[in-house]
């Protein structure tokens, strides 16, 4: 039996998601959360359940993650991903890499069998060769959406209108109150768990930004802005415009202001509030404090989001 209640939270990305698509996007997190919790509900580890829940959300082409990705400037898919154990302070991350279908699950091995954090590009890439972690073509990450919207975008302009067919999504409405960037990216993913033992794991995929120039790296594999955890105050996961994110560390911000007493709402709440004012940017964030309480925000139009209530059923929404 559990020695103490489990939490999972999951997300899908924070940005203007169009109602031909809302549902489709609660339904994915809906079966990430089916992933993590059939792990937690049966005594498992938080690490094994945020990893899986990511692993779903990554192979689901609806969101900006492993297949489905956002192509950069050259017509390239190029990953992002970060996993924190909040027990030991432990990370691994990887950056730009190009021939991983799932960079979570890179990430995780970066964590548990290296002495660094963050590897990027081609050593990441060897790094994965040479710890189990197939590799696969630049090709097998791209999705036909995708390919098709970076021609539009080359030609016309980056806009996310230009990410769906023609008919299926609504133009973007411009709000006024929407910080910068609010629309820029589609479906960064992430999760956080708390196991049965009182562990604390967080977690973070992306592809990044469409059109992007080769090489940008945005928040999502930076410890302390995509992803925190600290089994002393709680585990965050980020989404949104990375730069804006960057400049306030913002999953770090929210684990520091939990610790210092601010109730998970709050805390939450004020991140976004500070990632308007000071980070100039718009996103969303999800978090569990050190007891499992759920709370989420974000500033943009919708965010895909879902959590395990504590009578073990699925909340859902956008």
């Amino acid at each position: 039996m559990p020695d103490s209640p489990c939490s999972l939270i999951v997300h899908g990305g924070a940005w203007e998601i169009p109602g031909t698509i809302a549902a489709d996007c609660r339904a994915g997190c809906r079966r990430a959360l089916e992933a993590g919790w059939k792990i937690l509900s049966a005594g498992g580890r938080a690490v094994d359940a945020v990893e899986a829940a990511v692993i779903v959300l990554e192979d689901d082409a609806l969101f900006d993650a492993g297949y489905g990705s956002h192509l950069n400037r050259e017509a390239r898919v190029q990953l992002d991903a970060i996993i924190m154990d909040g027990g030991t302070l432990d990370a691994g991350s990887v950056a730009a890499v190009e021939r991983v279908r799932n960079p979570i699950r890179l990430a995780r091995r970066v964590m548990e069998r290296s002495r660094h954090i963050l590897l990027v590009g081609a050593g990441a890439e060897q790094f994965a060769e040479e710890n189990d972690v197939p590799l696969c073509s630049n090709e097998e990450l791209i999705c036909p959406r995708e390919r098709d919207a970076w021609q539009v975008c080359m030609k016309l302009g980056h806009d996310i209108a230009h990410h769906f067919e023609a008919g299926q999504a609504s133009n973007p409405v411009h709000r006024s109150d929407a910080p910068a960037s609010s629309s820029g990216t589609r479906g960064t993913v992430g999760a956080v768990a708390r196991d049965a033992h009182g562990d604390l794991v967080a977690a973070t995929s992306t592809g990044g930004t469409c059109c992007k120039l080769p090489g940008r790296v945005g928040d999502s594999p930076l410890i302390g802005c995509g992803a925190y955890a600290d089994v002393e105050s709680g585990g965050v996961s980020c989404t949104g415009y990375g730069e804006a994110i960057m400049r306030i560390a913002m999953a770090k911000t929210a684990t520091e202001l939990l610790h210092e007493g601010f109730d998970p709402q709050s805390a939450a709440n004020k991140c976004i509030e500070l990632l308007g004012r000071r980070g100039r940017g718009a996103g969303g964030l999800i978090l569990l404090d050190h007891h499992g309480t759920p709370a989420f925000a974000f500033n943009t139009p919708h965010m895909a989001w879902g959590y395990v209530a504590p009578d073990g059923s699925f909340i859902t929404g956008v």
